[in-house]
């Protein structure tokens, strides 16, 4: 089956604008706030925020890339060795506003497990989720996300794909259905 397009890529740089007027709006100059995209995913909508807020005047603000592998509650279950990628964290979130960054929030295990890794730089004064996409009906956590690009109703199995035009021609999500 053929997957379904959930958003263009006109739509997503619409959503992207808003996302980024938003956190302009609640972080004024970012003097105290840092956005952290969670890797792998998370990291290119960090990247496509933080261009669009450096055009929207905002200079130089503070970001990290977080790797949360090994802070997963199931990381030990994998048969196969697991790859980590790079945390880039180079500065203290210590007292400060954190942005957690992801593309597809689902179940919120993903979430959870940067909640406690971000522990390691400091103890933030306090912490906010941005997502893409929100799977709403999927989560084991009493996760939600403070900034929020659309929500998705999917059924368990299907998958949200957000594609980036570093891969693709263009920026797109798509919804792959689950034939039983």
């Amino acid at each position: 089956m053929e997957p379904k397009v959930l958003l263009s890529d006109k739509k997503i740089t619409i959503i992207l604008n808003r996302l980024c007027y938003q956190l302009i709006e609640r972080h004024g100059d970012f003097s105290n706030a840092v956005l952290v995209g969670l890797q792998p995913r998370g990291t290119l909508l960090l990247d496509r925020l933080v261009s669009l807020l450096v055009k929207s005047g905002i200079d130089s603000p503070k970001i990290g890339k977080l790797d949360t592998t090994f802070f997963r509650d199931d990381f030990r279950r994998s048969e196969h060795p697991l790859n980590a990628n790079a945390t880039v964290m180079d500065q203290s979130v210590e007292g400060k506003d954190v942005v957690l960054i992801d593309d597809v929030l689902f179940t919120g295990r993903s979430i959870r497990s940067a909640l406690t890794a971000i522990d390691t730089y400091g103890r933030p004064k306090s912490i906010e989720l941005l997502v893409l996409i929100d799977r709403r009906f999927s989560r084991h956590l009493p996760i939600q996300p403070d900034y929020l690009g659309a929500q998705i109703d999917a059924l368990q199995g299907d998958k949200v794909k957000v594609v980036w035009s570093e891969n693709e021609t263009e920026n797109t999500v798509y919804l792959e259905k689950h034939l039983e």
